[in-house]
């Protein structure tokens, strides 16, 4: 069982760039290991770092003005492959939310997978996150999964989003796809000795 997912209040660490795909997310060469956890050192690896290995300074994971736990990401976030691993990388760095415009959608599943919610906005909300968040990097979002909003709290503007209801229930439950089998067991064996 997982940490149960209700209500997040965080800071935000913003990533206005549109069309990041999965090898940019998590670059082919780390996709080796085959347990989850470890890939939040290369999330965006080739952007956080050169080639000799020293941080980027001027790359957002970088830059000590920004912190939190969840990602606001440009339109089409997690293009391109299908690759589990990406999602992997997000959640292992400490990222719980993501907040874009448009999600690729194999990613936004394997991000839901990996108790990571997807968050889709319109892409004006996005525009205003975006801008408080530069005005202030101490900016604060309110995620809340029960009544499915997501709230800027430096305007109070708030907008609902869609999430799968069998999604949501796991995330709420702290249950993945086996867990969430297992705690059936009960019904699904009174199930099969109805039709012996």
């Amino acid at each position: 069982m997982k940490e149960k997912f209700s209500t997040i209040i965080s800071t935000c660490v913003p990533l206005p760039m549109e069309n990041v795909d999965t090898d940019q997310i998590i670059p082919a060469r780390f996709l080796k290991a085959t347990s989850r956890e470890g890939f939040g050192d290369n999330l965006f690896r080739d952007w956080r770092f050169d080639k000799n290995g020293e941080p980027i300074a001027s790359f957002v994971l970088n830059d000590p003005t920004y912190s939190g736990c969840i990602l606001v990401a440009g339109k089409n976030f997690g293009s391109g492959s299908s690759r589990e691993h990406a999602a992997w990388a997000i959640h292992d760095y400490g990222f719980r939310v993501v907040i874009s415009s448009f999600f690729a959608d194999i990613h936004k599943q394997n991000e839901l997978n990996c108790f990571v919610l997807p968050v889709t906005v319109s892409e004006s909300f996005l525009a205003e996150l975006f801008a408080s968040i530069e005005a202030d990097p101490s900016t604060q979002v309110k995620v809340d999964l029960p009544s499915q909003t997501v709230t800027n709290l430096a305007t109070g503007r708030s907008e609902t989003f869609d999430i799968n209801p069998y999604k949501k229930q796991c995330l709420s439950e702290g249950l993945d796809d086996v867990e969430y089998l297992l705690s059936k067991r009960a019904d699904i064996e009174k199930f099969e000795a109805s039709r012996l």
